[in-house]
């Protein structure tokens, strides 16, 4: 036996996925020499803040910037300002920071350098409108995206194509300027183009591509938006293109690492850890009766197999059709509770690496083998709150949200399932 207690393996583990993408731990090794002329800081995302005070921590030479990060994730910086604006829906905030940072590039020069620091969030974070359309436009695709149950590639390559600064435009405005961006991904794939949208990476996709996405989730409205993407003007930067020609991208902190980050703490405590993978993706749903059947098979075992810990990274969707309350880990730790049914010496965690699960004020939740009977003695049950998209109300009750406040960083999900 494990000589922890499961719950306090599981936060344990989940602190140390967080801990391995902490701005303070990865900045300050990928930072660029300093430039013959300025240099100009600029970022969006939910590690923004941190990633600025990085900076400033360990960049002795003159800088000036702007980073956008959501409300609640600021930092204490001297040297670069930092505004807060909303996520996952954009707001005017949002808007007049974008237009400003877009402003700050403006008239470099080749001996200049503008460092760019990216993170997840940054989508909504950078929403400035292409020339035509409105925020209430971006507002209302947003929300329709995010409730179509569309994976992030998916969202992001829409927003690109309704943006005036994503999908490596911003780069462009840089030019002649050399642009080194600093990425903490948060997508499966750690792709630089999707992260964010990629405001300083070429666009390999295309209006096309856009369009083929809002129709195959039935978005009609607003029809600003879908007559954007078929008229196609203007489109994005593609890779090779020489305005982007001695740009540096650096991704600096992934999922993987923070998933080897958590394998190292069960190891420690004599648990073997089976990573299932750092880019799943899916229905939350669906994820969970998938993993539910390895965490059946894995408690069935032979000894000398056990302890174990399924860990797992990525990002689920969540098609919502119901009323309740609930991010994606909390309706994957629902489903995966559901379908154990009280499997005896298994416990899990699924959480949001940036402190926020969704809308709401927790990171995820946690699971044990009695939580479906203790939702019983409260009169709950946990099928008809699945059904109605309301497991945060369900983990509430029970006292099993994990909440850590916003952790300024995201590497996407982090999932475990110990099995004793």
């Amino acid at each position: 036996m494990i000589q922890i207690q499961p719950r306090e393996l599981l936060l344990k583990m989940a602190q140390a996925a967080i801990d391995a993408a902490a701005p303070a731990q990865c900045v300050p090794e990928n930072l660029p020499a300093p430039p013959l002329g300025r240099t100009v800081v600029i970022g969006a995302g939910k590690a923004a803040a941190a990633m600025a005070r990085a900076v400033e921590d360990h960049w002795p030479w003159p800088l000036s910037g702007l980073v956008v990060t959501r409300y609640g994730h600021g930092a204490d910086c001297k040297r670069i300002e930092v505004i807060e604006a909303a996520h996952p829906v954009p707001d005017e905030a949002g808007q007049k920071a974008a237009q400003r940072i877009l402003d700050s590039v403006q008239g470099l020069t080749a001996d200049d350098l503008v460092l760019c620091l990216i993170s997840g969030g940054g989508s909504a974070l950078l929403a400035l409108p292409a020339p035509g359309l409105t925020l209430a436009d971006k507002q209302q695709v947003n929300r329709a995206l995010l409730r179509s149950g569309a994976s992030i590639s998916e969202m992001n390559c829409v927003r690109k194509h309704l943006s005036a600064i994503k999908g490596g435009q911003l780069a462009v405005a840089c030019a002649p300027a050399r642009v080194v961006t600093l990425l903490i991904s948060d997508v499966p794939g750690d792709d630089p183009s999707v992260i964010a949208s990629g405001p300083t990476i070429a666009d390999p996709t295309s209006f096309a591509d856009a369009l083929a996405i809002v129709e195959k989730y039935r978005i009609v409205e607003p029809r600003a938006v879908v007559e954007h993407l078929r008229r196609g003007l203007n489109e994005t930067p593609k890779p090779g293109d020489k305005r982007l020609r001695g740009n540096e991208v650096r991704v600096i902190a992934t999922a993987k690492g923070s998933l080897e980050a958590a394998s190292r703490v069960a190891s420690e405590h004599g648990v073997l850890p089976i990573v299932l993978g750092d880019s799943i993706e899916g229905e939350a749903r669906d994820v969970a009766q998938v993993q539910s059947v390895l965490a059946r098979l894995a408690h069935e075992a032979q000894p000398g197999q056990k302890p174990c810990v399924l860990v797992s990274g990525g990002e689920t969707t969540v098609t919502v059709r119901g009323n309740g309350r609930g991010g994606r880990n909390a309706e994957y730790l629902l489903a995966l509770t559901c379908a154990l049914r009280g499997q005896a010496d298994t416990h899990a965690i699924a959480i949001d690496t940036d402190g926020i699960d969704g809308s709401e004020d927790n990171a995820g939740c946690i699971t044990a083998p009695d939580t479906l009977a203790r939702a019983e003695a409260l009169g709950m049950s946990a099928d008809a709150c699945l059904t109605g998209n309301d497991a945060y109300s369900f983990f509430d009750k029970l006292e099993d949200l994990v909440v850590t406040g916003p952790t300024r960083t995201n590497v996407n999900d982090f999932r475990a399932i110990l099995v004793l």
